[in-house]
């Protein structure tokens, strides 16, 4: 189901592809099967794009097999993982959760931008992310459609806050 959001400050338009029916259970089907990989996904991410890497202070110009046994790399690993979790478990609520989400994307996207993360490099992330959970998980057409509008959602609301616009309800 799409939904106009009319931004009447500028006048900008954006899509929001919004859960359709059945998106939770399929997303759930994949995301249950790697959720407790915190490490393993970090890893991938840090592996497909080693300028997020870079962007971590404790990370930045490390080994990545070297640090990937560490504290400090398992816990942000997990801050990571808990985050998508607790995002994707809001979904199982409906609409009614929806204002909790778009909370949480909106403090991320805060937070990332304020630190210099650029754009593209919550893209990065995202394909990174998806292409993990496709090669480890469950992963049919419906899963990636549901998948894919999740991705979208979140990236929409995140550069809606990154231009000074935050998405906060439908």
């Amino acid at each position: 189901m799409k939904f106009i959001i009319g931004i009447l400050l500028i006048g900008v338009v954006i899509t929001l592809d919004l859960p359709v029916p059945g998106d939770v259970e399929q997303i759930s089907k994949a995301w249950d099967a790697v959720k407790n990989n915190e490490v393993e996904i970090l890893y991938f991410i840090f592996k497909s794009y080693p300028d997020i890497q870079a962007r971590f202070p404790k990370f930045a110009g490390k080994d990545l097999d070297s640090i990937k046994g560490s504290a400090d790399f398992a816990i942000h690993a997990t801050r990571i993982v808990s985050f998508i979790t607790q995002l994707y478990s809001f979904g199982k609520y409906g609409a009614s959760h929806y204002a909790a989400g778009f909370t949480i994307v909106n403090e991320f996207a805060s937070n990332h931008k304020n630190r210099g993360i650029p754009k593209d490099q919550l893209s990065e992330f995202c394909t990174a992310l998806t292409k993990y959970v496709s090669t480890h998980a469950p992963w049919d057409d419906n899963i990636a459609a549901a998948w894919s509008r999740g991705m979208k959602s979140f990236l929409e609301v995140s550069f809606a806050n990154y231009d000074g616009h935050p998405i906060n309800s439908v």
